[in-house]
């Protein structure tokens, strides 16, 4: 009888820890979440990509990356944390204006995992107005923070009709990749295809390793023959052309 019951309480435990694992590995999951539609990469018959920069808007990072951008001539996708967009509007707008597109990163950047339906929709809701407050117009895509979602955020942007935008290529968290920028840049340039979405966190950026790996990455992966462009762009061209 000793036997069974712990051969019984080992089988429950050895459940819970696959269990556990499975609910890990789907919270971090770039193409695959239980409800609605998620983006990782889009399948395209150009060679079009997109580039996509997260967190901020900061006083210390708009500026610098903006410039940057102008230089090369590349629009981007800025997924935003509608907290800082709040506290900085005026930055906001200087990306707007600039003509790049505004996603939302949420309002906290914190993990959206076991929040409640309200919780949820308070974080993309209250950016969303961030946004618009920003003077954005067009279609606000969703980047969950840290990549994570499990079931309720994938519901809940299901039933408001969002889609997520996750990314195929992350030079900065690739292993043996960011040790510098010649190596990211060189990374993205090497295994860029026809409808990836690259990220970037080049906004907090204090040394500076981020954009100079995107002042090398720009024209690398343009003299490959490929055309930079933002995420909405990216899925109304290469979407239509199926």
């Amino acid at each position: 009888m000793r036997a069974r019951w712990i051969r019984r309480i080992a089988i429950g435990l050895v459940s819970s820890l696959l269990l556990l694992a499975g609910l890990w590995q789907l919270s971090n999951s770039r193409r695959f979440q239980m409800f609605g539609e998620v983006v990782a990469s889009v399948p395209c018959q150009q060679n079009l990509v997109a580039l996509t920069l997260d967190d901020g808007p900061t006083p210390e990072g708009t500026q610098p990356l903006l410039e940057l951008l102008a230089r090369h001539d590349v629009r981007a996708t800025f997924f935003l944390v509608g907290r800082d967009v709040r506290l900085h509007p005026e930055l906001a707008r200087q990306i707007v204006a600039a003509g790049h597109e505004l996603g939302n990163h949420s309002f906290t950047h914190r993990r959206l995992l076991l929040r409640s339906p309200a919780a949820l929709r308070r974080e993309l809701d209250d950016t969303d107005a961030a946004i618009r407050d920003a003077g954005f117009h067009g279609p606000i895509f969703f980047r969950p923070p840290y990549g994570k979602k499990l079931i309720g955020l994938p519901w809940v942007l299901r039933q408001s009709r969002r889609t997520s935008v996750t990314w195929s290529l992350e030079p900065e968290s690739t292993p043996g990749v960011a040790a510098t920028p010649e190596a990211m840049a060189a990374y993205v340039r090497d295994h860029i295809a026809p409808g990836s979405i690259v990220l970037l966190h080049a906004m907090i950026d204090p040394a500076g390793t981020n954009r100079r790996a995107l002042d090398l990455m720009l024209p690398a992966v343009r003299a490959r023959g490929y055309r930079w462009v933002t995420v909405g762009e990216l899925l109304a061209t290469c979407r239509s052309r199926r």
